[in-house]
């Protein structure tokens, strides 16, 4: 199944412009016109192969069932905050990594191994959906979804046999790794990409390369204005 979340294996990375959807209150714009994979000629081509599995054409999943594919879209969609195309393909990336059984080389003593613990905890989300609201949790509205993360959240102890704080710590870890290895996400902070084998010469604090965009609004802190609205 192919959908606009996934990601690819294309022979090299190109630029077509596009942006997340942020707006500036989150962060959006602030560095207005840098373009990571404007610099991909530079790359060498180990550095493209890595990077271009995840902007091309939508490979097929591997691990995840298509109905465990809706269910991992939307969780990610909330933990990540992406409402609108175009998003960061998350999923497809996150799907590679268990097919291919690339962890982080290590598992809490009392979680299962980070492949069944995916599939345990998106088939506990959707129970406790369904006990909630009557409808499977890719089917319930946005503000459903949230209600129901929440509830996971903030709870303590056990969730479905599982401590709750390392399976919210599955999601968040698996869900970020993918979302920062992505070419849009590295235009959104103003990471220039891989540095090899060209590397970087301006080196020190607010020092930048030619390519490189200064910060529109280095003052401000996404993170601090949604904790205090």
């Amino acid at each position: 199944m192919t959908d606009r979340r996934g990601a690819a294996r294309s022979a090299a990375p190109v630029s077509h412009g596009a942006k997340l959807p942020l707006d500036a209150a989150n962060g959006g714009g602030r560095y207005p016109g840098f373009d990571t994979l404007s610099q991909s000629r530079h790359w060498d081509a180990a550095t493209t192969g890595v990077v271009a599995p995840r902007v091309g054409i939508p490979v097929d999943l591997r691990f995840f069932t298509q109905h465990e594919e809706a269910l991992v879209c939307a969780l990610t969609d909330q933990l990540l905050g992406q409402h609108e195309d175009p998003r960061v393909p998350v999923v497809r990336m996150i799907d590679a990594r268990l097919a291919e059984g690339q962890g982080d080389g290590w598992h809490h003593v009392d979680m299962p191994r980070d492949d069944r613990a995916w599939r345990a905890s998106l088939a506990a989300l959707d129970d406790d959906a369904r006990d909630a609201y009557g409808v499977g949790f890719a089917e319930c509205s946005w503000a459903d979804q949230e209600s129901v993360l929440r509830a996971v959240q903030h709870r303590t102890g056990q969730w479905h046999g599982m401590p709750q704080r390392w399976v919210w710590s599955l999601w968040t870890r698996y869900a970020d790794t993918a979302f920062y290895s992505h070419p849009w996400a590295w235009d959104e902070i103003g990471f220039g990409g891989p540095a090899y084998p060209r590397g970087y010469k301006h080196l020190g604090l607010d020092a930048r390369e030619p390519w490189e965009v200064a910060d529109t609004h280095p003052r401000l802190d996404p993170l601090h204005e949604a904790e205090s609205s």
